[in-house]
């Protein structure tokens, strides 16, 4: 029973933090370029301001639940939560070393003015997001993996958990 609820925590949570990575890479990352920039930077610097808290405790879940999971589980279950746990966490190093120091700039830039080599900065920023948003979803998808697995030996008295 205890197994099964880390594992709903560690899907729960990857798929959501899978979830708002994909809505913002195909939705919002879009949208900033489609306004002109004054707008792309304070509402970027309002979002962000916004996702600090949510988005990282989203990452924080997701890493330390499938880490537990992997703890508890052996064999290739291990190795799927252990790898999704992993890359939960490469999606927290990728945005609180690319994505917000980034941030912080964008911040200043709403108030003040965007330097000569803004697209480059924000192409980087982009870049960073679709890396953390990978990771994200190939969490979730080891994670799904797991669950199949654990689902199909459930049902097969003869297959391996």
């Amino acid at each position: 029973m205890r197994i099964r609820l880390v594992q709903g925590a560690a899907l729960l949570s990857t798929g959501a933090l899978a979830g708002a990575f994909g809505y913002g890479a195909a939705n919002l990352v879009p949208t900033f370029n489609a306004v002109p920039l004054d707008m792309r930077l304070s509402f970027h610097a309002q979002l962000m301001q916004m996702n600090g808290i949510t988005m990282q405790g989203a990452m924080g879940i997701s890493a330390l639940s499938a880490l537990v999971l992997a703890a508890v589980t052996r064999g290739a279950s291990r190795w799927l939560a252990g790898g999704a746990g992993l890359l939960a966490l490469a999606s927290f190093l990728i945005t609180r070393l690319g994505n917000v120091p980034i941030n912080g700039r964008i911040k200043q830039w709403a108030a003040t003015s965007a330097p000569a080599d803004h697209a480059e900065i924000l192409a980087r920023w982009e870049a960073f997001n679709y890396a953390r948003t990978g990771t994200a979803f190939a969490a979730f998808a080891l994670l799904i993996l797991l669950s199949l697995r654990r689902s199909h030996s459930a049902h097969d008295p003869n297959a391996r958990p």
